[in-house]
């Protein structure tokens, strides 16, 4: 019997393949820029900017300024334009950059390790008040930040800056990064290593040369022996973290790839011990995998952490041994779990020496040119001439007699400087916000310094370590996601159905060896009116609900829903 005849199949459609251009991954050979600012990158190193400001536009003034240097190759040396007045933040996102643009700059200068000397704070207090209408805010990367720079005046700033060793190369870009240090490095009595010389070695080798100077994206270094962990480690795209391995004494557990902004991820252990004179070696390998293998084709996965995703601990551990460094690490212990809650050293400790370091909190990390030139001055009548910087926003000024102490505290908080601060006080961080920022949605500084004097009024025994993290943006450059309370700044509507200034609220992020990011109850929004009866009902929640010695996050962790709205 014949076989019946078959319909031929239909035709399947087909499908539009487009060509794949990779990651542009400069060591998989994709070198052709993908978007605009690998385009400018290759055009011109953002470093060869400095003559062009120095030259032409320090004298032609802002209007000569070329768009690819202005929001692009400045930011190499710490310049970013600031946010024009009075643009509300609903247009944020709406409006162009030149629409934005303010004709003053924001300029950081960078402090790596967060170690000045009186010397130099006084000179960062002066250009302040000559330069900077008096503005000068510590970051939580223990740099100082200027508003109101005008591009006339920045060749006098960097003179003046350079004069006693300071600069802003690299403060910005994407580039490495200032590199943080424990601000005790080297004084304090628990300390397992002091890695200043790693961060010396660093900064003298790599910054300002180009060898780094074109990166996927920006790069972020923290370097601490300190048993706190106080460097915020496990946020950083590299982490040197102080312990002791069995065998062959101090060194330090490295750790990469973690990072916030609107994809955060918590930096992973490689189990690997570095002895402190091979940190600057086992550093440079590092990034130079970031720049070879790192993603350059969509800015939104270009950061260090996207790769150590992909590839996992052990390969990347691989690829750092066999490319880069050409030897193995020996492997090493994790860090030990700190015992303290605070890890800003605030307050009066005694030093390895015998005098004490005095640390202490200013509003948010807001202050100003006379402020810090009253430091210096105190600094220097009090103690040895030496002062931090910390990640948590605050300053320390080291080398203080036993008997100096407490006219220096006292006139400390005639500053308004407090170094027994309340826990609101000590714990509340906030970004630059609206009042500058062009990525901003909402106010900050200002918000946060009224939160504090509102729950100090309301909850004057709360004593427990909280950290209340307050950002303008998604961005989290205030570390929103690793806060007891994280406030992320947002448009929300109010009960009269008006669109306002708010913030979405996550609670019972964490940092140290139980880090974890912090949780958003569904639909929690509060507007920042109803912010301080908001966090005031929360922690009195905390506080009747939490078991003997229950941290916040934990609580936050198990706390009904109805309890944090």
């Amino acid at each position: 019997m014949a076989a019946t005849p078959q319909k031929p199949a239909a035709a399947t459609p087909r499908r539009k393949v487009s060509r794949h251009r990779g990651e542009g991954q400069w060591a998989a050979g994709h070198f052709t820029p993908l978007n605009g600012n690998e385009q400018f990158k290759k055009d011109d190193d953002g470093l060869n900017v400095r003559t062009r400001i120095e030259t032409i536009y320090s004298k032609r003034g802002f209007d000569s300024i070329d768009p690819n240097d202005l929001r692009g190759r400045m930011r190499w040396w710490g310049l970013y334009t600031q946010r024009k007045p009075g643009i509300d933040g609903g247009k944020t996102a709406i409006l162009e950059p030149e629409e934005l643009d303010d004709k003053y700059f924001m300029l950081r200068v960078r402090i790596d390790g967060g170690r000045l000397t009186t010397r130099q704070l006084r000179v960062i207090g002066e250009i302040s008040q000559e330069f900077a209408r008096g503005t000068a805010d510590i970051t939580d990367r223990q740099n100082v930040q200027y508003h109101w720079i005008r591009i006339e005046d920045v060749p006098e700033i960097w003179n003046r800056l350079e004069a006693v060793g300071l600069s802003t190369t690299e403060a910005c870009g994407d580039t490495p990064r200032v590199v943080i240090g424990s601000p005790v490095a080297g004084i304090a009595e628990d300390e397992i290593i002091d890695g200043s010389s790693a961060i010396d070695e660093i900064h003298s080798r790599y910054i300002g040369s180009k060898e780094f100077s074109n990166l996927p994206r920006k790069f972020k270094t923290a370097i601490s022996g300190s048993p706190l962990l106080d460097v915020a480690h496990e946020i950083n795209d590299i982490a040197f973290v102080g312990v002791n391995h069995p065998e062959h004494g101090p060194g330090f557990d490295l750790w990469v790839g973690g990072g916030l902004s609107t994809n955060p991820k918590i930096g992973v252990r490689l189990g690997a011990w570095v002895p402190l004179d091979e940190v600057p070696d086992v550093w440079a390998g590092v990034i130079g995998i970031f720049r070879d293998y790192g993603y350059r084709r969509l800015r939104t996965r270009a950061r260090l952490k996207f790769l150590v995703a992909d590839w996992g601990a052990e390969k990347f551990r691989q690829v750092l041994q066999d490319e880069y460094l050409g030897r193995e690490l020996l492997d090493g212990p994790a860090p030990a779990q700190p015992l303290q809650r605070w890890r800003d050293h605030v307050g009066v400790h005694r030093q390895n020496d015998g005098r004490f370091y005095v640390g202490f909190a200013p509003r948010v990390g807001r202050v100003d040119g006379t402020t810090l030139t009253k430091i210096a001055e105190l600094a220097e009548a009090h103690g040895s001439g030496r002062v931090r910087t910390t990640v948590e926003q605050k300053m320390i000024i080291l080398d203080v007699e036993e008997a100096q102490v407490d006219s220096l505290v006292e006139s400390l908080e005639a500053l308004d400087l407090t170094a027994r601060p309340s826990s609101f006080r000590r714990g509340t961080m906030a970004c630059t916000g609206i009042e500058y920022c062009k990525l901003a949605i909402v106010e900050t500084k200002a918000r946060g310094s009224q939160l504090i004097d509102e729950l100090e009024r309301r909850i004057p025994d709360f004593d427990e370590p909280l950290t209340i993290n307050i950002n303008g943006c998604p961005n989290a450059c205030a570390r929103i996601q690793v806060a007891d309370i994280g406030l992320k700044g947002q448009l929300v509507v109010n009960d009269r159905g008006e669109q306002v200034e708010g913030y979405q609220v996550h609670l019972g992020g964490a940092l140290g060896l139980e880090a974890g990011f912090g949780r958003k109850v569904r639909g929690l929004k509060v507007t920042s009116d109803e912010l301080p009866d908001y966090v005031e009902r929360v922690l009195k929640r905390f506080q009747e609900e939490r078991e003997d010695g229950e941290r916040f996050a934990t609580w936050a962790a198990r706390a009904s829903e109805e309890a944090l709205s």
